[in-house]
């Protein structure tokens, strides 16, 4: 039997192996996707803080020479190329669960388009690395590298809640009705909380840590977008607290009690760590917690929105 008959032969019996409901593995997948998205931004981080965003000079190859960094480059060569291997894993990720929904790519159409989503970003992001290097650091270039990586985390979110049966169209969790008003102040959440992160964004790009000690800054006054960046944190904080305070008159039970208090704790957290910061000079370990922050921020209210929009209205 030649090789091109038996290929499809073995492409039914790896399919028949495959699941064709949501199951554990799927789940687990999605999970792996959440974690390694938010670790991207905190090694992303770790490449910045470090002042390491041209230890690997070149793009796509490490040096002109090698495709990896080299014993002479040191520990930054180590660091930069760490993170462009995790963009590899994270590709490994995706690409394992759109074979795995292979079965389900039609019946589970939004898992499988959100997987796609997520595959099909990797190579974008790895050419906006390459630019962020070409560019010798552009700080918009950068903040776009750290922008991107927010939504995927927002992707990611959403494929964990479908991949549980929280939220969307093919809810498997009951959830209790809601009043009216969570809706819209969850959304108001999710927007202010990218608006901060952007506005964060172009802070960064005037503050200190440019990831390299010839890398540009965007010129603008880092202390007055500080205190820009500062307003939709507040609005942030203010709607969280909104949301819990009906939750807990209204005796609000479930996944969106228990997203609310995630959003709510890592709102203060974030507070906590953006005004130690501030007062404190921008050490870099604070701002490196600062940035995992963000992640969870989008996370946390991109899922308080999801079930409150996925919930019945009383």
């Amino acid at each position: 039997m030649s090789t091109a008959s038996r290929l499809p032969q073995f492409a039914g019996r790896l399919a028949s192996r495959l699941p064709r409901t949501v199951d554990a593995r799927v789940r687990r997948l999605a999970v792996a996707s959440l974690i390694g998205q938010t670790l991207l931004v905190v090694t992303g981080g770790a490449v910045r803080l470090t002042a390491s965003g041209l230890g690997c000079p070149t793009w796509p190859r490490c040096t002109d020479t090698s495709l990896v960094n080299t014993a002479e480059m040191g520990i930054h060569g180590f660091i930069e190329f760490g993170n462009r291997l995790l963009t590899f894993a994270l590709a490994a990720v995706a690409a394992l669960m759109l074979v795995y929904l292979w079965n389900l790519r039609k019946e589970r159409r939004d898992l499988f388009l959100l997987a796609l989503g997520l595959l099909a970003s990797i190579p974008a992001q790895a050419v906006i690395g390459g630019i962020t290097v070409l560019t010798g650091l552009n700080p918009w270039v950068v903040g776009l590298h750290f922008l991107v990586s927010m939504a995927l985390v927002v992707f990611a979110t959403l494929l964990v809640n479908r991949a549980y049966g929280r939220t969307g169209r093919y809810m498997t969790v009951s959830l209790r009705a809601l009043p009216g008003t969570l809706r819209p102040v969850t959304s108001a959440v999710a927007l202010f909380s990218a608006l901060a992160v952007m506005l964060g964004v172009v802070v960064t790009g005037a503050g200190p840590h440019a990831g390299d000690a010839d890398a540009p800054r965007n010129g603008l006054d880092w202390d007055l977008f500080s205190h820009i960046h500062a307003v939709p944190a507040y609005l942030v904080t203010a709607g969280s607290l909104v949301a819990l305070v009906l939750v807990l008159t209204r005796r609000i039970a479930g996944p969106f009690r228990t997203a609310v208090f995630g959003l709510l704790g890592v709102t203060v957290l974030q507070a906590v760590i953006g005004f130690t910061q501030y007062y404190n000079g921008i050490p870099a370990l604070l701002v490196g917690a600062h940035m995992l922050g963000a992640a969870l921020l989008m996370a946390t209210a991109t899922n308080a929105w999801d079930v409150a929009r996925s919930s019945p209205v009383e």
